[in-house]
């Protein structure tokens, strides 16, 4: 190879690596970026993006002082001090008693009210309000100031969250329904695709179409005329149809025609050799699926595993529909949600709720994904 080939090669080798190091950074910075916001300061949280998180910023505020009854003489004068400023780090840089001109007074220096009364603010937030005539006022004085607010960053967001109550529960609840959802619609899809991929009967490639085409079937059309036939069979047996027997049955149904797919498509790119040998040698299509082709298709069915439980666990809509909010049955996404407030007012806790409940998703994820791509791979082209 001559050396004009080696340098169009080796260039097109670092454009390769360039651009695949850009999409990574640009797919993963949506999540570092709720990462850091996740351990703000919810102040800081509110009013600036997570990028200036390292940053100084500043801050308009304003205190209130101490009322009348904090009062007290010294040296013929009356005094009233405190502090303005929580501990935090903090640092004020200028005062007013008019919003409007923030700037008026620097840290440090003595300000004259109208009345004549003098008031000394601190850049630590500490102040001493000194009057000749003893302070009647009945609330305290309005001070508004400029503090430079140094970056904070703490695990408050995240004792919020998992200390509220009911969020255990939630938790367990989630477990209730995600395992027994992702572990019954992989038992009946591996029997399925089975038959699919290697049984012969009548009308075997048109069932298959059939199931196939069901993954175009918009979810929210089935829920309702799904829950109403839940409630008519539930009024029926006596039994009550919000329920995990209920929910298992739909996020089963919902899940089983990719899961068919996937696993048929899998189990049919299997050598024929070893199936037609096994059935020289006697054995039924029970001992074919269970000692050879469920053992051999363990990458796709650790594929559609991760799908399934990934799509269970984040999944609010299903759950409210076919489970309800009741505290004893209420999920880990509706009580999450239930946090925020009906109208989002605690929603700084949205960073640290969602880190909290992708914890178990990602165990699974790296647990599994050493099967993952080419389970998937070879599930999703082969036909």
């Amino acid at each position: 190879m001559n050396p004009l080939s080696l340098k169009k090669l080796s260039f097109a080798k670092v454009l390769n690596s360039t651009g695949l190091l850009v999409l990574v950074l640009l797919w993963i910075l949506p999540t570092v970026g709720l990462l850091v916001s996740s351990f703000r300061d919810k102040d800081q949280l509110a009013l600036t993006g997570w990028w200036t998180a390292l940053s100084t910023a500043e801050r308009n505020e304003f205190r209130r002082t101490g009322i009348p009854e904090d009062q007290y003489e010294r040296d013929g004068k009356y005094v009233i001090s405190g502090k303005l400023l929580e501990p935090g780090g903090k640092i004020i840089q200028t005062f007013s008693t008019n919003f409007r001109k923030l700037t008026a007074n620097t840290a440090g220096e003595t300000a004259i009210f109208k009345d004549g009364s003098l008031f000394t603010l601190q850049e630590n937030g500490d102040y001493e309000w000194i009057s000749a005539v003893p302070f009647k006022h009945k609330r305290g004085k309005r001070i508004f100031y400029v503090a430079k607010v140094p970056p904070t960053f703490s695990l408050d967001n995240y004792r919020e969250v998992l200390a509220s109550e009911g969020v255990g529960q939630s938790f367990i609840n989630t477990l209730k329904v995600t395992i027994p959802a992702t572990v019954i619609p992989i038992m009946i899809a591996s029997f399925a695709a089975y038959a699919f991929a290697w049984m012969k009967f009548p009308g075997r490639q048109l069932l298959f179409v059939f199931v196939v085409g069901l993954l175009v079937v918009p979810l929210q059309m089935s829920l309702i005329p799904l829950l109403s036939m839940y409630n008519d069979i539930g009024n029926y047996f006596g039994m009550v149809a919000k329920s995990y027997p209920g929910i298992w049955l739909a996020h089963t149904g919902f899940g089983l025609p990719l899961a068919i797919y996937l696993l048929r498509n899998y189990m049919g790119s299997l050598p024929r050799e070893i199936i037609e040998s096994a059935k020289i040698d006697g054995a039924t299509h029970f001992q074919i699926f269970t000692r050879l082709v469920l053992p051999l298709s363990v990458p796709a069915l650790a594929s559609f595993c991760i799908f399934q439980f990934l799509w269970v666990w984040n999944d609010l809509l299903v759950a409210l529909v076919f489970l309800g909010k009741k505290d004893e049955q209420i999920v880990l996404t509706s009580k999450l949600r239930e946090l925020l407030g009906s109208r989002g007012d605690n929603w700084e806790i949205l960073t640290s709720s969602a880190f909290i409940s992708i914890v178990v998703p990602l165990l699974v994820f790296f647990a599994l994904q050493r099967y993952f791509v080419r389970g998937l791979v070879t599930g999703s082209v082969k036909s």
